[in-house]
């Protein structure tokens, strides 16, 4: 495996007037990629970005996984007009739960990453073009897991000089990163925090993913992946994105929605009466939030990040305990006690199985009325915590 690193624009890590950390996006490439299931990909690249400084020993890394709809905007501000921060800019930063005057903060684009079309995205994919054809890959790209995701970081990481990480930290589909970090290179990782996360995606798990899938495929602009030179399947990827949110919500969420736009909920019931055309206003209030997030987006790397995600089990050898079985780092799972996506009794199946192989793990559940989303909205809640762990 080739690599090299490119700096696409200088990285900011200084503060502005009002303490805001300001951040550049930066270019990684490996000329030949090998991905786990044995294909290879050409002139692979991800985007990534970096917060605080690297020490003389480059011992101080927490390497942050992103979540499914992520990127690595994980804290701080492109510039300082912009209207909001990155999705954990409450716990990353000087002085905050994971201290950027301590510790260098990494955070790496995925492979597939949804915003295919985020001029903040970098990222390989089905959307890119495949040097060998000069076209966009389409379906003939290879099938990635979150393992592919976790040797790309290694291979940005090594190109820095950097042999260990502090600590791996990830929600959602960046735990799953996190704790296959920390089962496949142990030596690496000492500490491991997965907030809303798993060890596994098991068989309901599984199906819940594949109904993403499905408008997608049913989308007749889809054409077998083949759209790029004519209209995207943005239907199909909106109605796509509808699910993952409402997925990522909670009941008690959309009924206060509801409840505060309850003038437009009762014109709709006006009209669904009469029109079967028409919808309820919450469907019409979740539609248009996806219609916008779609506009970055690539239905095909929908597809191929639901793949990794059904494909996933910790170590990649099976069976979860297993795969378990050489992890050395301590660990901390924050599953979010009303999260309808990744539901907590996953963390809390790793939890046990890392407990029964007398390994260091803990386990806090979080709260609030955003269920998964309160791994990001309200992380803060157990940034003490986060903290004390990772001086542990």
């Amino acid at each position: 495996m080739i690599y090299k690193f490119i700096i696409g624009c200088c990285l900011l890590f200084s503060l502005s007037a009002q303490s805001e950390l300001l951040v550049d996006k930066q270019r990684f490439e490996i000329d030949e990629f090998t991905t786990f299931g044995g294909k290879t990909i050409k002139q692979l690249a991800v985007g990534f970005e970096s917060y605080g400084e690297l020490n003389s020993k480059k011992d101080n890394v927490i390497l942050i996984t992103h979540y499914f709809s992520a990127n690595s905007h994980a804290a701080g501000k492109y510039s300082k007009d912009d209207a909001q921060a990155g999705y954990w800019d409450a716990i990353i930063g000087p002085g905050k739960a994971i201290d950027t005057n301590e510790y260098f903060v990494i955070s790496v684009d995925t492979l597939v990453n949804l915003n295919a079309n985020d001029p903040h995205t970098i990222t390989t994919g089905p959307a890119s073009i495949d040097p060998d054809t000069g076209k966009p890959y389409g379906l003939t790209f290879p099938v990635v897991t979150i393992r592919d995701f976790v040797n790309v970081q290694k291979a940005l990481l090594e190109s820095l000089g950097i042999s260990q990480l502090h600590a791996v930290v990830g929600a959602s589909m960046g735990s799953m990163q996190a704790i296959d970090w920390a089962a496949a290179y142990p030596e690496w990782v000492p500490r491991m925090i997965s907030i809303v996360g798993s060890g596994e995606t098991d068989d309901w798990g599984s199906s819940m993913l594949e109904q993403w899938s499905i408008p997608i495929r049913l989308d007749p602009n889809w054409q077998q992946g083949n759209y790029y030179d004519s209209e995207a399947p943005t239907e199909g990827l909106t109605s796509a994105l509808m699910f993952i949110t409402q997925a990522a919500l909670t009941p008690e969420f959309f009924n206060q929605v509801a409840q505060t736009n309850d003038i437009e909920r009762q014109k709709s019931q006006a009209l669904i009466l009469q029109d079967i055309n028409q919808s309820p206003a919450i469907v019409t209030w979740l539609h248009e939030r996806a219609k916008q997030r779609a506009a970055l987006m690539d239905a095909n790397h929908l597809l191929y990040l639901v793949r990794a995600n059904q494909l996933f089990v910790a170590g990649h050898q099976g069976e979860l305990a297993l795969g378990l079985k050489n992890l050395k780092a301590k660990t901390l799972f924050l599953p979010s006690d009303n999260d309808l996506l990744l539901m907590p009794y996953l963390a809390k199946r790793a939890h046990q199985i890392l407990i029964e192989q007398g390994k260091h793990s803990e386990l806090i559940e979080l709260e609030g009325n955003l269920g998964h989303l309160n791994g990001v909205s309200l992380i803060s809640q157990q940034g003490q915590k986060i903290k004390q762990f990772l001086q542990q």
